[in-house]
């Protein structure tokens, strides 16, 4: 099955991380609950809580763009989370299916 991964990555001040941290939350669970979203989840690096990965898989890359697209993306991602970063990096990745072996 075609799938859609996208893997980003965050940096904010140490000021702004609980609210990046809860903001995100919210965003994930919003995001989990769309047709085309496959996963969502948010990380806190362990190590230094200003840094956050996003793991997103779709359906497809129509699903993301879907996605991008919704009121919660907009307020949440756009509207208060991007304005707090430092840093925003994001790949997109397609899947690669295993094969049996030779």
């Amino acid at each position: 099955m075609p799938s859609y991964t996208v893997i980003a990555h965050y940096r904010t001040t140490e000021a702004d991380a609980r609210t990046v941290r809860e903001v995100l939350s919210r965003h994930a669970a919003a995001s989990a609950a769309e047709p085309g979203c496959v996963t969502f989840t948010a990380h806190q690096h362990a190590d230094d809580p200003t840094r956050f990965v996003l793991y997103e898989v779709y359906a497809d890359e129509a699903a993301f763009a879907d996605h991008r697209a919704t009121p919660h993306f907009r307020d949440n991602i756009e509207g208060i989370v991007v304005p707090l970063l430092l840093e925003r990096t994001w790949t997109a990745l397609s899947k690669i299916e295993p094969t049996a072996p030779r």
